[in-house]
């Protein structure tokens, strides 16, 4: 009898900015996944995808220096067989719909298990889509047109990350003085963030804020 061969260790780069969350990720799969490289901003994921050509990139959504969408554009104009998977704290619609419109196989979110982690490397690396259950519903509402993608990308991509946090803190209700202290910034930063964020939407009012990020399940 010919001996069961065995199962492949897929070739994985890791990017995600924070170093504890990457050492975790070595911990917890580096036994059954080959990881070959990892990244903390857009630059040093580039710079080890290139190098290293895996067949997986894990990929955080919210990375400094232009995010999950950036690493997926400049990588695949020069290397467009690279698959990624996103892998994010966020659950958000519109990161979801914008991060598989750029090119990513899957998403799913960081409370998945080892063992569910492996599994989708393992599927998005043979050409398979892998979704967090209740993330598959926003890839299916955007192909049916129940979220109108286009506009939500547009309109988000005219925000910096830092506008984003500002945007969503403000639709929840909070004072400039609980966003200070929640992004450990000052209330004058917090200032200029919400009046750039009002002149980049055309908006006049925090009650005109909160309404658009409540339209699209920023909140």
């Amino acid at each position: 009898m010919s001996q069961e061969q065995a199962p492949r260790r897929w070739r994985v780069v890791v990017v995600d900015d924070h170093a504890m969350f990457r050492s975790g990720v070595k911990h917890d799969i580096g036994g059954r996944v080959e990881l070959v490289g990892e990244g903390e901003d857009v630059p040093t994921a580039v710079a080890a995808i290139v190098a290293t050509l895996p067949d997986v990139v894990l990929l955080d959504v919210h990375i400094p220096g232009g995010g999950g969408l950036e690493v997926i554009k400049q990588v695949s104009a020069t290397q467009p067989d690279v698959k990624f998977l996103a892998l994010s704290v966020s659950d958000a619609a519109e990161d979801v719909i914008g991060i598989i419109r750029a090119g990513a196989r899957g998403y799913v979110t960081k409370s998945i298990s080892a063992d569910e982690l492996v599994d989708a490397i393992g599927r998005v690396a043979t050409g398979d889509a892998v979704f967090s259950p209740r993330l598959a519903g926003f890839v299916l509402d955007a192909f049916s047109g129940a979220i109108d993608v286009a506009s939500i990308d547009e309109d988000l991509d005219r925000l910096s990350q830092r506008e984003r946090e500002v945007l969503r803190l403000i639709a929840r209700g909070y004072a400039y003085k609980e966003i200070a202290k929640e992004l450990f910034i000052s209330i004058k930063t917090v200032e200029t963030h919400v009046s750039s964020v009002l002149r980049k939407l055309q908006l006049s009012n925090r009650h005109q804020l909160t309404r658009w990020a409540t339209d699209r399940k920023l909140v």
